[in-house]
């Protein structure tokens, strides 16, 4: 049985948890976490239904080498190809999903028993693709929130990503070699729904797994190689961590959904699969630790798990084990090893494989519909 638990800073620690604004606190119908010998306490009456035995059962995700594109090139506009759960079977068994979430493990992989601020490669394009990061979270200074009689929403987030769109082919250039700046036709859908719905304005999973696709497919591309997965990591999605906290906070964008499926956080799931990574083999931080306090103050800026754990206790009011009870249950899983593998198999079952979640999924050249 394996049982579960974001944020963080950018490159060496320099990250700072922005106060909570003026959204509010926020709720969700959390589900179970896989474990059926030591089933929650507090799962609701009317939850949503969670196969909490089929993803015990299921086997590990393993981590896979991305196969990289050779010429001639064939980038098209990505388009969306899930509309049933048929289509989830399709996708499921398929060499694309295998590889991604592959992907997915190894970037966890890469991140095990290393902190934030530990050195590691660092490549010219993870020092442009953190640049690149670090100009939005400038442009979220310069967009202030208006100010509204609704608590959520800030109409301001539109004239942020409207920023975004026009400015998002300029900013794929910049790392782009001549031979494959044709491919932002296909990297631009990736990374514009990255960062959340503008007409929604909301967020949630599926927007943060588009990041995940957008660093899928410079790893198709060769612009990221495996000796840059640490900084990945470490770097660029600690970094992007950053940019969306303080999206949510200064324009309080809605959760994705009526609630996180996986109860896990109300917009987030990989800070805690490689958060949880990081922790493996701690000598001292124990998945319980999440409990005391002073391990939260001292070490949220070098672990993505406890960070995240920081973050929703700032945000959130009133007991943990109430607002965050998978959460809390998961806090009482032995080791960080079981938490970690319990994660992997709940984002494969909880996020690509559901299809309100995928139906919003785009397939091109790089991400094939097979």
């Amino acid at each position: 049985m394996e049982p579960p638990p974001q944020r963080s800073p950018q490159g060496p620690p320099s990250a700072t948890i922005p106060p909570t604004g003026t959204c509010g606190e926020t709720s969700f119908v959390p589900t179970s976490w896989p474990d059926l010998a030591n089933p929650p306490k507090n799962r609701p009456i009317g939850g949503p239904a969670n196969n909490s035995q089929a993803i015990i059962l299921a086997a590990v995700p393993k981590s896979e080498k991305v196969p990289t594109i050779t010429p001639p090139f064939h980038f098209v506009t990505p388009t969306k190809k899930i509309t049933s759960p048929d289509d989830i079977r399709k996708f499921h068994d398929s060499q694309t999903s295998k590889i991604f979430l592959g992907f997915i493990v190894a970037l966890s992989e890469s991140i095990r028993g290393h902190k934030i601020s530990d050195p590691c490669h660092e490549s010219p394009t993870i020092t442009k693709l953190v640049s690149i990061i670090q100009n939005l979270l400038l442009w979220v200074d310069q967009i202030p929130p208006v100010q509204q009689s609704s608590r959520y929403g800030n109409i301001s987030y539109r004239t942020w990503h409207e920023r975004l769109t026009e400015n998002v082919e300029s900013l794929m250039l910049q790392f782009l070699p001549d031979d494959l700046k044709p491919s932002t036709v296909e990297i631009i859908p990736y990374f514009t729904d990255s960062f959340g719905n503008s007409s929604r304005i909301d967020f949630g999973t599926g927007h943060e797994t588009n990041f995940a696709a957008w660093l899928y497919c410079l790893a198709r591309m060769g612009i990221i190689k495996e000796e840059d997965y640490p900084a990945v990591v470490g770097r660029v999605f600690v970094k992007y961590i950053d940019l969306m906290r303080k999206l949510q906070l200064v324009y309080c964008l809605e959760p994705a959904g009526t609630h996180g499926v996986w109860g896990l956080d109300d917009h987030h799931f990989l800070p805690f699969i490689f958060g949880s990574s990081q922790l493996i083999d701690h000598k001292h931080m124990k998945p319980k630790s999440i409990h005391n306090d002073d391990i939260l103050e001292n070490f949220w800026s070098e672990y993505m798990y406890v960070s995240c754990i920081k973050f929703i206790k700032k945000a959130k009011k009133g007991p943990f084990a109430e607002h965050s009870p998978l959460l809390n249950d998961i806090s009482g899983v032995p080791n960080w090893n079981k938490v970690n593998s319990g994660l992997l198999k709940m984002y494969k079952a909880e996020v690509l494989e559901k299809v309100p979640i995928m139906q919003h999924f785009l397939f091109g050249w790089l991400i094939k519909w097979e």
